[in-house]
């Protein structure tokens, strides 16, 4: 479990980014702090030698726990950087539909990119909350439309093909990305259900082998999700938006540094 110091999130402006003033603390015991300095990522996950199952749970939630936390407005700019297109510095690439867009193509009309709740936020009901609702290792430039008909399934495999987003299949209860983002799905759905466990006023979300999960603070389906974890492992621009969040908020995503911590917990 978390002790006390650990648990404040450092609730900063973030360099870069809009000086805005985040609204979501970590409880009382929160106090204003500069993001963690740079560290080597084996000296990051100092202490989890040996360990698997809910003790390396817990001590990864005790490690990514501390980080800043931006503001809904704060995130547009920051998938600018986090998602940027290697071969194009002007656009960031979609997550379902793998486009190259513009930067400036935010918004909320038809063929604009939006912000993609991975971890739809409806499980858990956190909404835009800074906090779980802002946090970069599950939000993602999705085109406005494809994000509407992803809605707030949960994933599996199966449905029928998404006319947008062509390799991304849909049916009542859930949605399967295209090949290429598989395994980063997962590894956010699950970096979300380690990060995010009751503490600092955030719900306690955990995936769980089920559909239909509705406002619960549950994402399924978890046999699902880790199989597309080993099916796609962490690619370049998956480890590289990894090392950017990391400049930014100041945390990582323990299962792109180290895939294999997946079946060791999940």
């Amino acid at each position: 479990m978390l002790t006390s110091a650990r648990r404040a999130l450092a609730v900063v402006g973030v360099a870069a980014l809009a000086a805005t003033t985040p609204t979501w603390t970590a409880g009382p015991a929160s106090a204003a702090t500069s993001p963690p300095a740079a560290v080597s990522v084996a000296d990051y996950y100092a202490g989890t030698e040996g360990l698997t199952g809910l003790p390396l749970k817990n001590k990864l939630n005790d490690i990514v726990s501390t980080q800043s936390v931006l503001t809904y407005d704060q995130v547009w700019d920051a998938l600018r950087r986090t998602d940027e297109d290697p071969a194009n510095p002007n656009n960031v690439i979609e997550l379902y539909t793998g486009r190259s867009t513009p930067k400036t193509n935010n918004g909320g009309d038809v063929d604009n990119w939006n912000r993609e709740h991975v971890w739809a936020k409806s499980h858990g009901d956190f909404g835009t909350t800074p906090g779980p609702g802002t946090d970069l290792h599950h939000l993602r430039p999705t085109d406005v439309t494809v994000n509407a008909d992803r809605g707030n399934l949960d994933f599996d495999n199966g449905g029928t093909q998404n006319d947008e987003a062509p390799g991304n299949y849909a049916d009542g209860d859930s949605w399967e990305p295209r090949d290429a983002v598989k395994g980063d799905v997962a590894r956010m759905i699950l970096y979300m259900a380690v990060r995010y466990d009751g503490d600092d006023g955030a719900p306690d979300l955990e995936v769980n082998d089920q559909v239909n999960n509705g406002s619960a603070p549950y994402h399924g389906r978890v046999s699902v999700l880790v199989a597309w974890s080993a099916q796609d492992p962490p690619d370049a621009f998956e480890q590289r938006r990894n090392e950017t969040v990391y400049a930014i908020q100041g945390n990582r995503n323990p299962f792109v540094d180290r895939p294999e911590w997946v079946e060791a917990i999940f």
